[in-house]
C-alpha cells in the first residue's frame, strides 16, 4: 500500500527504510504517516491561499495563479503592479507546483520534485513592521539551500519561515537567537536549520505558522499529535499558559478530548484543529470573537467549539482575527472579525458563527487564510 503513495514512490530504498524507523519500525505507521498528510489536503490538491493583501490559487494541474497586492513582487509575474484579476505566472511553464504559501510581501511555492521557488521579500524572517528584506525578487527563485532537501509543505510566519521534508522533518530559517527555536541563528540566516527537541525522532505530516508561533501535527505510535513551539502570548501555544517554548511541546488536552487532530490551522494570535470524528477545537486570543465561543476570552488550552456540534468539519482555517471552517458536504461557516464584511456576510456580529452562502468552489479547493500585517497588535 505504501508503494501506491505519491511521496513514497520516489524514495530510495535507504530513505523508505529511514523512515520505517522514524515511525516506530513498523510499515503499518509509515502508511498511517502518509495517508495522514494526504488528508490534511496539502498535496495534490487544488487551493487557494488568502495572503496579506495578495492572493495565490494552484490549479490541480500545478498552475500557478497570483493576484492583489504587488509592492514586493509577491505575486511573482516579474514586475511590482498590482494585478487585480488572477494572472497564470509564466515563468512557472513545465514546472508542476503542488502547494504554496503567502505572507507579506513573500510567496513560496512547492513543485512535485520537492523543489522551494520564493519571490517577493529577499528574507526568510520578516522583521517587525517589515523593514527586513529590502532586495526584492520579483519572479520566482529556486532556493537554493533546500535543494538537498525534498520539500513537501512551507509555512510564512512573522520572524521566520518553516518547511517539511517527505520525511516528515521540520526545518526553520531564522528567528533562531535566543534558541527561540531551539537553534541560535541571525536573523538574515538563509541556511535551513532542523527543528530541535522532541520532534527530532517523531515525522511531522503538516506545519502552520503565526506571529512567532509554530504548529506542528504529528505522527506518532499511539495516534496523531500537536506540538508547539515559540511565544505563548494569548495562550496560543495551548499548554494553559502564557510562557514561550523554545523547544516543540506536545499539547495534551487533545488527549483529555480524545480527539484525534487531522489538520491544523494557525493565526496571528489564535489557532485551530479538526477531529477525526469532524469536531472544531480553537484557543489563543479571543478578540472579536475568533475562537467561536461566543465571547472574546483567551482560551490557553483546546476547547470544542460547541456551535458547530451538528457539524462535521474536514478543514479550518484562519486569518487575523477570521476562522473559516469547512463541514464534509461542502458547507462553510465563518466567525471572528466582520470588518469590511470580511466573514462573508452582510451584517453580523462579531464572534458570531454564520454559515456562508456558498459556491461548488468550496467543494474542491482548499482553502487557506493567513496572516494580514498584524495591524491590531494587542496588548496582554
Amino acid at each position: 500500500m505504501c508503494q501506491k503513495r505519491a511521496i513514497f514512490k520516489p524514495m530510495t530504498e535507504a530513505e523508505r527504510q529511514d523512515l520505517k524507523q522514524k515511525c516506530g519500525g513498523s510499515w503499518k505507521l509509515v502508511l498511517r504517516f502518509l495517508l495522514a498528510g494526504e488528508a490534511c489536503c496539502r498535496r495534490e490538491n487544488s487551493q487557494a491561499i488568502a495572503g496579506p493583501g495578495h492572493s495565490i490559487a494552484v490549479t490541480s494541474k500545478g498552475v500557478v495563479y497570483s493576484f492583489g497586492s504587488n509592492s514586493s513582487g509577491q505575486l511573482g509575474h516579474g514586475t511590482t503592479e498590482e494585478e487585480w484579476r488572477p494572472r497564470p505566472i509564466r515563468s512557472l511553464q513545465g514546472i508542476r507546483i503542488i502547494q504554496a504559501a503567502a505572507g507579506a510581501g513573500r510567496t513560496m511555492l512547492i513543485s512535485d520534485a520537492g523543489q522551494v521557488y520564493a519571490f517577493g521579500k529577499d528574507s526568510f524572517g520578516e522583521a517587525e513592521y517589515g523593514v527586513q528584506g529590502t532586495k526584492l525578487v520579483t519572479s520566482p527563485q529556486l532556493v537554493e539551500s533546500l535543494k538537498n532537501i525534498f520539500v513537501v509543505q512551507a509555512a510564512i510566519g512573522n520572524f521566520f519561515t518553516a518547511v517539511l521534508s517527505r520525511e516528515g522533518r521540520v526545518y526553520t530559517f531564522s528567528w533562531g537567537n535566543d534558541a527561540r527555536l531551539g537553534h541560535h541563528t541571525e536573523p538574515n540566516d538563509v541556511e535551513p536549520h532542523p527543528l530541535l527537541g522532541t520532534l527530532e525522532n517523531i515525522p511531522v505530516v503538516q506545519i502552520a505558522a503565526g506571529y512567532c508561533y509554530l504548529l506542528a501535527l504529528a505522527c506518532q505510535p499511539s495516534g496523531m499529535a500537536v506540538y508547539s513551539v515559540g511565544c505563548g502570548l494569548g495562550g496560543k501555544l495551548g499548554h494553559g499558559s502564557r510562557t514561550d517554548e523554545k523547544h516543540p511541546r506536545l499539547i495534551e488536552q487533545f488527549q483529555l478530548l480524545n480527539l484525534q487532530p487531522v489538520v491544523v490551522a494557525a493565526g496571528a494570535w489564535h489557532a485551530a484543529v479538526v477531529g477525526q470524528d469532524g469536531r472544531v477545537c480553537t484557543w489563543g486570543w479571543g478578540r472579536y470573537g475568533c475562537l467561536g465561543h461566543g465571547n472574546e476570552e483567551c482560551e490557553s488550552v483546546p476547547k470544542v467549539v460547541q456551535a458547530l456540534n451538528d457539524v462535521k468539519a474536514i478543514h479550518v482555517a484562519t486569518g487575523d482575527y477570521t476562522t473559516f471552517v469547512v463541514s464534509e458536504d461542502g458547507d462553510v461557516y465563518s466567525f471572528g472579525c466582520g470588518e469590511s464584511a470580511s466573514l462573508g456576510h452582510n451584517a453580523i456580529a462579531d464572534g458570531q458563527v454564520c454559515s456562508l452562502l456558498f459556491l461548488s468552489i468550496f467543494q474542491y479547493l482548499q482553502i487557506w487564510l493567513n496572516l494580514s500585517s498584524y495591524r491590531h497588535l494587542p496588548t496582554f
